[in-house]
């Protein structure tokens, strides 16, 4: 038989021995014959910088190759323009000699460059989910030129999208391109974290009947490096929380070596410095340690907040040091694209000391070189994060070295007890077990109704089909696979709502068009993303771009952005432009920091933490010494072996051991039945208020024995509560409790969880 390598066009193999690869990995191997002898889609889920992306386009490339597609023969969908880029790079050294073109195709690709590439309309497009969009609409008449040939779409980062409304667009995308063509392209879904393959295969398939093979890397067990020390600051300039990811491999865990962590010591504080040196502070010098001894380092913060402060702390130190401030970047959403591209190549620059401080712009698989380590600040939410952030480190042969920062807010006087347990550093060592281990990921969730997206597609097909009659336009979008459960009375009463509210509306022969309410909407390229973006104010110091902010300061004010200070000298806000001064000292963020779900597993894992003994290898001094008073605080208090726990002053800690989903239906619950909830640990513990334990069991008793259906259960939800997503405002608000009810609810195991609570 003859070996996959010999199987690729003569050109790809010249590439592979001029570059010196020792051997294909077994990936490649497995992919060559999956997409060379079969009609499959294919999902190959490993390790970050194990192959993947070679896996997919080596055999796609020397297909095109030997039978020229008469279109565009193969879409790659990316997540992020700095992960297209870098995938655009990869793939033209590979396609020099071989006459297939690549073209890039986002925000900020030139018109002259697209243009050019349409004009040809063959060979391989790199795409954003949003651009795709835009394509769809504008280029209608022109999408069977483009793509009536179209045989493969790579999807990576499948774990990025299956659980986002965005990764539904991208199936709707897909299926509304297959009417453009004699069969729907092959689909190859590219993950390194994947908690259910099999319910990610059947997402993948969506909206066609071809079957799906499963390429998994069968590597051996691997060392990791990791670290996890606490920090308590003293005061309320804290960092927000958000998310993260490695490769589903068995995996030794190890310190992070001995020698470098005994080169770093607490100290006293430089005389020079501004700050007084509390925790914090330590904190901050201890990162900057850990920084001086490596070459390459990646921070990740969970909020832009985070990041900023995170460099503008680590530029001060360096100052102070008489270092050089400018190894030292921001990446994130609201940077320039150029600093985000001078940040990514600094970091691939194997002679330039670099560290960059990012959010989950860098957490996908964007190239940046051989990277030293790691570092966390605070717990990442989900062990998808945690593996996909770890997976950044440890390539050419080195272990994966990541350690976390946890920080907690100094409980006052007179907290509580579910103010007094670091639910941080409990909720970080619980995912880092739960994947050393046992290799639990998260399972996506797939929602039953997602309305927002159902606004979306029923207002990009109309504006891109220009008039259908409200049965045609049914056809189109119930036919798509992410509303298989939409029924035809549900989106029926979706269209009477949009023609009453003038989103829609009828012509002369009965068609719909977009109505006058919605034309300049659906018009903007806005519209093209089903995720929010937020009004910004871009900054600028003199000419040059620093970045953009969410929230419109004063003159006179400072704030912090791409890791420096910045005083406002003016501000106009026609043009929503900001200009700037760079200054020194304490200043200001202008975003709003998110949070994540935290699944049922995780809060079991953190139960067991608290009851084992183990220090874990991995913790260091202070949160060894944190860990052993949260346990003794548990044991002591009886958290651990009662779920109702009495506070004084009629107050209850109610302690679920369940995630957010569970957590906030028992709220819904609690309330509904007239139980005063007054704090909300979420999901770690509730407070409520009630003249004794007896009376809030029998509470539950009495609401246990007549429960409510869930439609009376978010019945007095405010609209506001409803909206989860971008165009649920354009919704009517009967559909919209509907989808809570099916895709936020879960009264079955709230159900249990208070049956288990009161007995």
């Amino acid at each position: 038989m003859t070996h996959p390598f010999y199987r690729l066009a003569p050109f790809i193999q010249e590439f592979i021995y001029r570059e010196k690869w020792g051997e294909l990995h077994s990936i490649q191997v497995e992919a060559i014959e999956a997409v060379l002898d079969t009609s499959n889609h294919i999902l190959i889920t490993s390790g970050t910088s194990s192959g993947k992306t070679e896996a997919a386009f080596l055999p796609i490339i020397t297909n095109l190759y030997e039978q020229p597609s008469s279109t565009i023969g193969a879409l790659y969908i990316g997540p992020l323009k700095a992960l297209i880029n870098d995938q655009f790079h990869r793939l033209d050294g590979l396609l020099e000699d071989s006459g297939i073109p690549v073209q890039s195709w986002h925000g900020d690709i030139s018109q002259s460059k697209k243009q050019r590439f349409l004009r040809t309309g063959h060979g391989i497009l790199q795409i954003t989910p949003e651009s795709l969009e835009a394509m769809q609409i504008n280029r209608q008449t022109e999408l069977s030129r483009l793509f009536g040939d179209l045989r493969y779409v790579v999807l990576d980062e499948v774990h990025a999208l299956i659980s986002s409304d965005r990764g539904r667009q991208v199936l709707c995308q897909l299926q509304r391109l297959a009417r453009y063509q004699s069969r729907p392209a092959r689909r190859i879904g590219l993950s390194a974290t994947l908690g259910e393959p099999a319910l990610a295969m059947e997402w993948l398939s969506g909206g066609t009947d071809y079957p799906v093979t499963l390429i998994e890397d069968k590597a051996g067990r691997r060392e990791v490096m990791l670290g996890l020390e606490h920090f308590i600051t003293i005061d309320d300039d804290d960092i927000d929380d958000e998310q993260d990811q490695v490769e589903p491999n068995d995996i030794a865990v190890s310190n992070v070596s001995d020698a470098t962590l005994d080169d770093i010591q607490e100290e006293e504080p430089d005389p020079r410095d501004e700050l007084s040196l509390d925790e914090t502070d330590e904190m901050f010098h201890h990162m900057a340690k850990m920084v001086n001894s490596n070459r390459k380092t990646l921070i990740f913060a969970n909020s832009r907040n985070g990041t900023e402060e995170v460099i503008h702390n680590l530029r001060r130190i360096a100052g102070v040091e008489g270092a050089d401030e400018d190894e030292y970047y921001v990446h994130h959403g609201s940077i320039s694209a150029a600093l985000r591209e001078r940040a990514e190549h600094d970091m691939r620059d194997p002679d330039k000391r670099t560290c960059v401080a990012a959010t989950v712009t860098l957490e996908l698989g964007i190239d940046i070189g051989n990277l030293d380590q790691v570092l966390q600040v605070n717990t990442t939410n989900t062990v998808s994060s945690f593996v996909q952030r770890l997976g950044r480190s440890g390539r050419r042969g080195n272990p994966p070295k990541m350690y976390f920062y946890s920080r907690e807010e100094a409980p006052l006087a007179d907290a509580s007890l579910g103010e007094r347990i670091p639910w941080g550093l409990l909720q970080t060592i619980a995912i880092i077990q739960l994947y050393v281990e046992e290799k639990w990921i998260e399972p996506p969730e797939i929602p039953f109704l997602p309305t927002s997206l159902l606004y979306h597609q029923t207002m990009s097909i109309i504006t891109a089909q220009t008039e259908l009659t409200p049965p045609e336009l049914a056809e189109r979008v119930l036919s798509l696979s992410p509303f298989k459960a939409v029924t035809f009375d549900q989106y029926r009463e979706l269209l009477r709502y949009l023609i009453d509210t003038e989103h829609l509306e009828y012509v002369e022969g009965g068609g719909l068009i977009v109505g006058s309410a919605s034309e300049r909407m659906v018009n903007n390229y806005r519209f093209y993303a089903t995720f929010e973006d937020d009004t910004s104010y871009m900054v600028r110091e003199g000419s040059r771009e620093i970045g953009n902010i969410q929230a419109l300061p004063a003159v006179g004010d400072r704030f912090r952005l791409a890791g420096r200070a910045w005083k406002v000298e003016a501000i106009d806000e026609d043009k929503k432009i900001i200009q700037v001064q760079r200054v020194r000292g304490k200043a200001q963020t202008y975003w709003t920091g998110g949070g994540a779900a935290v699944h049922t597993r995780i809060l079991e894992r953190v139960r067991e933490v608290l009851t084992e003994s183990e220090d874990y290898g991995y913790l260091q001094p202070r949160s060894v010494k944190r860990l052993a008073s949260a346990r003794y605080l548990a044991s002591t208090s009886d958290m651990l072996h009662k779920s109702i726990l009495d506070m004084g002053g009629n107050r209850f800690m109610i302690l679920p051991w369940k995630g957010s989903k569970i957590v906030g239906t028992i709220c819904l619950l609690l309330e509904y039945s007239g139980i005063n909830i007054r704090t909300v640990g979420q999901p770690f513990y509730l407070e409520v208020q009630a003249p004794s334990a007896s009376t809030f069991v029998t509470d539950i008793k009495k609401l246990l024995n007549n429960l409510p259906p869930p439609e009376q259960l978010v019945e007095k939800l405010p609209r506001q509560a409803l909206q989860m997503n971008k165009y649920d405002r354009f919704v009517p608000e009967p559909l919209l409790r509907t989808a809570c009810c099916k895709d936020f609810l879960d009264i079955e195991n709230a159900v249990d969880c208070l049956e288990r609570i009161i007995n």
